[in-house]
């Protein structure tokens, strides 16, 4: 009774492959093959990745004890109070 949705129109010319998705191996080598990539793509990117991260850490950790440091009263400026 006619072509079905996806066979509506025939292409001269263009060859198309198609896998069902109960042939295909979703995981197949994610370990053996996956967790060394993962391990060797940080060792490449952790020069490019941790500097800024570290850099960034020490300037806010040393902000944050100037500010506090900023904030405390000096008792020397209120020794002739009464």
């Amino acid at each position: 009774m006619g072509k079905s949705f996806g066979e509506l129109y025939k292409l001269r010319g263009i060859i198309t492959y198609r896998l069902s998705p109960f042939e295909q191996r979703a995981f197949a080598f994610a370990i053996s093959k996956g967790v060394p990539n993962m391990f060797r793509r940080i060792r490449e990117e952790i020069f490019y990745v941790v500097p800024p991260f570290l850099v960034g850490y020490l300037a806010y950790d040393m902000l944050t004890k100037k500010h506090q440091q900023l904030m405390r009263k000096n008792p020397a400026d209120f020794e002739n109070d009464e």
